[in-house]
């Protein structure tokens, strides 16, 4: 080596070693948190559709909760116990119901095709009488009378239009977002003094459903999520489900078109029926006075009470996960 030529050092082993250590301590740490920052940092937004129509989807947290009732909770069933801590994931829920304005979108987008099979993607069949029975089909009346699959494929149709997958809320995502945090039997409280207050049920609806979101939120932000409408879970219905249950983000697997699990109460029912906990079990007669044979898989000609509410998980699947998904739900 010359004197006074300064050699520059062999920097790739250097690098490489550095690169090894981030790869093997710092890195995963950066995930883990970036992670955990996204979940916490989940946003209430809008999702706008065509034309005027637009619906708000609510964050709710991650978390856990007792799902069910104490057996000392006055107006407790059988099948709302035992209860047990349940785990979830973080979600979007819809605001309030989904209402007219927004079904009609789908109901009445001319590109699909109205079909009594389920074959892709298709529209409902034309009603062949008013199902609202003259309660009101405003834009902002919660739209009401669907059968389980179409609530099914109206959700399909919006993961279409939206690129987002949304579904049916399971039992326990339901039960989680309308107590609130709350343990007690209405989001407010154990007593229903102030029930009339959040919801429309058989002392004050007159008989009809109303408006979405006229009156009080629970403290998350969901309107209705009591009495209005009695509104669709994901799951199959099961008088043993709590003892049965996964402790973390349970879904049950569909079996049969009849029973699911109905929750919320609508303003046909009486207090009691609003509670966080109650269940109830879909029954075939809902459709009992529908001439055709075979009965629509679309409509309800006796579930007027009966709408629901869209989810949207935090984490979305893939879309084959997807497709195998509304495949399964919508036999």
């Amino acid at each position: 080596m010359s004197e006074g030529k300064q050699t520059t050092p062999d920097l790739l082993p250097i690098l490489n070693s550095i690169l090894s250590l981030m790869m093997k301590h710092v890195f995963p740490i950066i995930l883990f948190f970036s992670v955990q920052l996204t979940a916490q940092d989940i946003k209430t937004y809008v999702q706008k559709m065509d034309g005027n129509v637009s619906f708000k989807m609510v964050a709710i947290p991650a978390g856990k909760f007792r799902i069910g009732s104490a057996l000392t909770e006055r107006g407790r069933q059988e099948d709302e116990g035992p209860q047990k801590e349940i785990t979830l994931g973080a979600f979007w829920m819809g605001e309030h119901e989904v209402t007219f304005a927004e079904w009609d979108l789908y109901f009445k987008d001319n590109s699909l095709p109205q079909s009594k099979t389920i074959d892709g993607v298709t529209r409902a069949t034309p009603q062949y009488i008013d199902l609202t029975w003259g309660m009101g089909r405003d834009a902002r009346h919660p739209t009401n009378s669907m059968s389980h699959t179409a609530a099914m494929m109206y959700c399909k149709w919006l993961y279409t239009q939206t690129g987002f997958f949304y579904r049916l809320p399971t039992e326990a995502e339901w039960e989680y977002a309308c107590r609130a945090g709350s343990e007690t039997s209405y989001p407010f409280g154990n007593e229903a003094a102030s029930l009339r207050d959040y919801g429309y049920f058989k002392d004050n609806s007159s008989g009809k459903f109303h408006l979405v979101a006229q009156l009080k939120p629970n403290a998350w932000g969901l309107y209705d999520m009591l009495g209005n409408l009695s509104e669709w879970t994901l799951d199959q219905y099961d008088a043993g489900y709590y003892s049965k249950v996964s402790d973390k983000n349970p879904i049950t697997t569909p079996a049969a078109k009849h029973p699911k699990t109905v929750k919320g109460g609508s303003y046909l029912d009486d207090a009691s029926e609003l509670r966080c906990a109650n269940r109830i079990a879909s029954q075939a007669n809902w459709n009992i006075r529908d001439p055709q044979i075979p009965k629509s898989k679309w409509w309800l000609t006796d579930g007027m009470f009966v709408g629901f509410r869209v989810v949207r998980p935090l984490v979305q699947p893939s879309k084959e996960e997807i497709e195998k998904f509304y495949t399964l739900y919508l036999k």
